[in-house]
Formats: C-alpha cells, sequence, structure tokens
C-alpha cells in the first residue's frame, strides 16, 4: 500500500493517491463543513483538525485545509487515516 502525496495548483489542498482503489464507480464525492458522507474515511478526514472540505474520486482524495493550518504535520494526519483503512 502505497500513498502518493502530490500539491495542486491550489495551495491549500493537497492530493493524496492510492494505488488501489477507494471509492467505485464514476461518480466524485465532496463533504463540505457540516455534511457528511457515507464513506467513513472521508468523514474521518473531516474530523482532522485544520482539514476543511475533502473531494474523492476512484484512486484518490484532495484534502483542503484550512487558511491558518500548515501541510507538515496535517499531511501526516491524513496518510495515518487513509493507511488505517488499508489504502
Amino acid at each position: 500500500m502505497s500513498i502518493q502525496v502530490e500539491a495542486t495548483p491550489n495551495p491549500n489542498a493537497m492530493k493524496f493517491t492510492s494505488d488501489k482503489m477507494i471509492f467505485e464507480g464514476n461518480g466524485s464525492i465532496s463533504v463540505l463543513p457540516g455534511q457528511t458522507s457515507e464513506y467513513d474515511i472521508l468523514n474521518e478526514l473531516m474530523t482532522l483538525e485544520g482539514v476543511d472540505n475533502v473531494f474523492g474520486f476512484q484512486h484518490f482524495i484532495t484534502i483542503n485545509k484550512k487558511m491558518d493550518v500548515e501541510w507538515d504535520e496535517l499531511t501526516n494526519n491524513v496518510k495515518e487515516v487513509i493507511a488505517k483503512y488499508g489504502y
């Protein structure tokens, strides 16, 4: 299991890509503050300190962070949650 972390054009967003399928089908999933999803992994990511919203599609999850949060600590926390779900 391997997670690749990639910067995006948005400095407040990072893309976390798995070598395994996370979300089946051709639909994307977004979770905004105050919302929940049918996917526990997205709901747990939303509980991390500093996460503003999440977006998932097939092999990847994009995390949008709050403006006052640094990526250093948040990246490790996101990777831990993703690994906990076996990706």
